[in-house]
């Protein structure tokens, strides 16, 4: 039985990631050592994220720095708007700008001291028909 599923993203800026998380998601940290950090959203939630040191003491196997490419984290907040406001007013960079997108979501990209790419979400409507010509019959 699988109890938990979670990215673990490697990087020589812990602190300031987990900070980022914290900061601007409210999400809670469940365990810290020097090495690594276990973040959810709330205290008696699941971990939804972890962070690591390159430096960690389980080798093998890797893994490398993350670089940014190849993974997104996405956030799904209640109000889009807001979120990216508060964002703003509190420095983080905005790499794609708020956005109603036709297939039903009000979005913003930010992205992590790791590098990370953090895709800020809220279900919205479809615009009419959107949805017809990808979904499988």
């Amino acid at each position: 039985m699988v109890l938990a599923a979670y990215p673990l993203i490697t990087t020589t800026e812990l602190q300031a990631t987990r900070d980022f998380y914290v900061g601007h998601f409210d999400m809670t940290v469940v365990f810290e050592a020097t090495w690594v950090v276990m973040l959810s959203i709330g205290e008696d939630a699941p971990i939804c994220l972890g962070l690591m040191t390159p430096d960690h003491p389980s080798h093998p196997p890797g893994p490398e720095i993350f670089d940014g490419r190849g993974m997104i984290v996405t956030i799904q907040v209640d109000d889009a708007a807001e979120t990216f406001a508060r964002l703003q007013e509190n420095a983080a960079p905005i790499v794609y700008g708020l956005h109603d997108e036709p297939w039903g979501q009000r979005r913003f990209m930010t992205r992590d001291p790791a590098g990370t790419l953090v895709d800020v979400v809220e279900q919205i409507e479809p615009a009419a028909g959107f949805w017809d010509r990808y979904l499988r019959e």
